[in-house]
């Protein structure tokens, strides 16, 4: 009973949400960004089941500078559902402590994750209570802040290190890419500081409405903004308004025109891909948390991934 209701895409209360639900399409995503240098990579993976019921994997690498982005659509795809992990084939391969991804000599990515500063045990995940209602179009889930990183990227013409870089990971799983969505994460802030935040059109069959889910991570301390918050998205520009607690967070993301990558999602039933995504590797987010009114943090970040994404979306 309990694997018929996680194949609904939702999870009973002290669940692990990383874990294989065996939905339509299951997403996994790291990203990590070296400071200093001013290099970021992104990778995707979509572990999606088309009309016939096979599993296929959509795999992506980008990274900033230069623009580089390479997918590809990869058969034996495997994800653990007693676990964290995903593979597809020989190319790609992924779990708590590790990341490979080979699509050729020119995009490639070698990662040891150690020493991980996940999602703290609680009863529910990045949507809270959502998290258990069966059937949602789209579930998300940050569960990777920071962690030990060694290893390497080789991305068209560049190759850069990854050891000592800035991590990130999360998950989102349901029926596939909703048909507008936005988001935004950043953890460049040198400070112990982590910011997500994913919305989108959420619900059940036809009922609809627009929610955005935010985690911040502070002083050892994962914020889950509780709904409303307000967001607002334009061209360039992402401003979110939430709050946790007697906790205040206002973010404000801006990237300059012209500067996204135009990455591909996978339209699981029909094992194919489509451009539907304008994804700045590294836009500017400024976060501005308040308690009782006062400040306990004000960073800026000028390594922030931001997304705006859908049929009419643009940089």
């Amino acid at each position: 009973m309990l694997a018929a209701y996680r194949r609904t895409g939702a999870d009973p209360p002290w669940g692990d949400p990383r874990r294989y639900h065996g939905v339509a399409m299951e997403g996994y995503f790291w990203r990590f960004t070296q400071a200093a240098s001013g290099h970021v990579a992104i990778v995707m993976c979509g572990v999606n089941r088309a009309r016939s019921g096979e599993r296929w994997a959509f795999v992506g690498l980008a990274a900033h500078p230069g623009g580089f982005f390479r997918w590809a659509a990869l058969q034996d795809a495997r994800a653990d559902p007693a676990g964290y992990g995903v593979r597809a084939g020989r190319a790609f391969s992924a779990g708590p402590d590790h990341l490979r991804l080979d699509l050729g000599p020119d995009c490639r990515i070698e990662a040891a994750i150690a020493a991980p500063v996940a999602w703290p045990r609680r009863a529910f995940g990045g949507l809270g209570g959502a998290q258990v209602v069966p059937g949602l179009g789209q579930y998300w889930h940050p569960h990777l802040f920071a962690a030990g990183v060694r290893g390497s990227v080789v991305a068209g013409a560049q190759a850069f290190t990854l050891d000592g870089a800035g991590a990130y990971a999360e998950k989102n799983w349901g029926d596939g890419f909703p048909d507008r969505w936005w988001w935004g994460q950043a953890h460049d802030f040198g400070d112990d500081v982590s910011v997500a935040f994913a919305g989108g059109p959420v619900g059940i069959g036809l009922a609809r409405l627009h929610a955005t889910a935010a985690v911040v991570r502070l002083d050892g301390t994962v914020l889950r903004c509780r709904p409303p918050a307000s967001m607002a998205v334009g061209d360039g520009a992402w401003h979110l308004r939430a709050r946790s607690g007697w906790h205040r967070v206002e973010v404000e993301g801006t990237a300059e025109p012209g500067t996204a990558h135009a990455l591909t999602v996978p339209v699981p039933a029909e094992r194919r891909a489509v451009d539907r995504s304008q994804h700045h590797l590294a836009g500017t987010m400024r976060v501005h948390v308040t308690r009782r009114g006062r400040t306990v943090f004000a960073g800026e970040s000028r390594l922030a991934g931001l997304e705006r994404g859908g049929a009419s979306a643009s940089a």
